[in-house]
């Protein structure tokens, strides 16, 4: 916890070559609320948009796997640019779960993988996304949204753990 008593400092590595840029971004927040509250928030991505703007849509698909197609939409400015994904779950712990990009339409594409654990401290749960992304999408402008995104998106977890343990 940070002296506001809020959240942790936030990580972001930007690596960059001729065609792509490779993000590594770390975030953490103190929630007021249990394990069991906080995770309903970020174990399905369809609740994503709800608290993470740069998620515009989240849709579960049919199949074997816990899988979501996924719009992401960047706006800076005059530019604007969107990105289909399809992620599927790959660790479903009951304190850290990973989203990794999984395509099946047989071509190569850019790694994206999110991280998120749930770190019980009293009371409160602390809890950390970690973001790879290895692509060129956007020109860098996904990139500085990214982190402009972190503060934001605390703001909106703590509102919508408050409107659901009010609503309960």
């Amino acid at each position: 916890m940070n002296e506001s008593g809020s959240s942790s400092a936030d990580a972001v590595a930007f690596h960059c070559s001729r065609q792509t840029v490779r993000v590594d971004l770390k975030a953490s927040v103190d929630l007021d609320a249990s394990p069991e509250r906080v995770r309903p928030l970020v174990a399905t991505l369809e609740r994503y948009p709800e608290w993470l703007s740069i998620v515009a849509k989240a849709q579960t698909l049919t199949g074997p796997a816990d899988a979501w197609a996924i719009e992401l939409r960047a706006k800076v400015g005059p530019l604007s640019r969107s990105k289909r994904l399809r992620m599927v779950r790959t660790v479903d712990d009951p304190l850290h779960l990973r989203f990794e990009r999984i395509e099946l339409d047989g071509r190569t594409h850019a790694e994206w993988t999110l991280d998120a654990r749930l770190r019980p401290n009293g009371d409160q749960t602390e809890l950390i996304m970690e973001l790879h992304y290895g692509g060129g999408f956007g020109s860098g402008v996904v990139e500085r949204l990214l982190a402009s995104e972190i503060e934001e998106s605390r703001r909106r977890l703590r509102a919508l753990l408050d409107r659901d343990a009010a609503a309960s």
